[in-house]
């Protein structure tokens, strides 16, 4: 169980950091189609948001303690910190390299859930990643560092 609440602290301590980049992104994004990333920054920090309160509630039910303090957040952030450009598609590339670390300790979280036996937790986790996947499938689609020449000439 110990493995667990530690897996689960250090999401929660990456998903903090996940909503704040998102929501820095939301009010910092300038330039061309600003009011398009603007909405697509506010929907994944509103998501990423709805999910911290939830996390801590689950350590909760582990007899476990959420970090008391930002500095214990940062301090147990495994995220790294991105350069900081405030155009839309270094935004969105950003936010793209956090959200796919952010799926890659979704998926060692839903491990440790399972292995505990802990269904409802596991559930939850599975629903995340989910929600995080359609982020990546949104924040990828908006950023032209992905997009491959030879699939756009095939559009033409």
């Amino acid at each position: 169980m110990e493995n667990l609440v530690q897996v689960l602290k250090s999401l929660l301590c990456d998903t903090y950091a996940f909503y704040y980049r998102a929501h820095q992104a939301h009010w910092n994004v300038v330039g061309r189609d600003f009011s398009q990333y603007h909405d697509l920054f506010g929907a994944i920090y509103d998501d990423a948001y709805g999910s911290i309160d939830r996390l801590a509630e689950n350590l909760r039910k582990l007899d476990a303690f959420a970090p008391v303090s930002l500095r214990e957040v940062v301090d147990g952030c495994g995220l790294a910190q991105g350069p900081v450009a405030f155009d839309p598609d270094s935004l969105a590339r950003d936010l793209l390299a956090s959200n796919d670390a952010l799926i890659a300790k979704l998926r060692v979280a839903f491990i440790a859930a399972d292995s505990a036996n802990e269904q409802g937790i596991a559930n939850f986790i599975a629903e995340r990643e989910d929600a995080h996947k359609k982020w990546r499938w949104q924040l990828k689609a908006s950023s032209s560092a992905t997009i491959d020449p030879a699939q756009l000439a095939e559009l033409d």
